[in-house]
């Protein structure tokens, strides 16, 4: 392993670190009100599916071919529909559960 894929690597895991520690700690203390907390914990989970798919998997928008991006985009919709789709059922259940 060359010296520039192993700092790719430690960066990769500094930051997929910080991004886990921010939520755990507004979590564990408060800090926040409920709304913001789930608004901070989106975001530093997109920003960590970001993180490892530079610096772990090394897809990057301009150097890797077209067909893996394809495949990326397909597997973001795919996961869309099915937290989408358990969203909805599970709204529609408490909605129902409620009357």
């Amino acid at each position: 392993m060359d010296r520039h894929a192993l700092r790719s690597y430690l960066i990769g895991f500094a930051l997929a670190v910080v991004l886990s520690a921010i939520p755990f700690w507004l979590v564990a203390t408060h800090a926040l009100p409920a709304q913001s907390t789930l608004l901070v914990i989106g975001i530093a989970a997109v920003l960590q599916v970001l993180v490892h798919l530079h610096f772990f998997l090394h897809i990057e928008f301009t150097t890797t071919p077209r067909e893996n991006l394809l495949a990326l985009v397909f597997t973001v919709l795919l996961i869309f529909i099915m937290v989408g789709g358990s969203f909805w059922i599970m709204f529609d259940l408490h909605s129902r559960m409620a009357l």
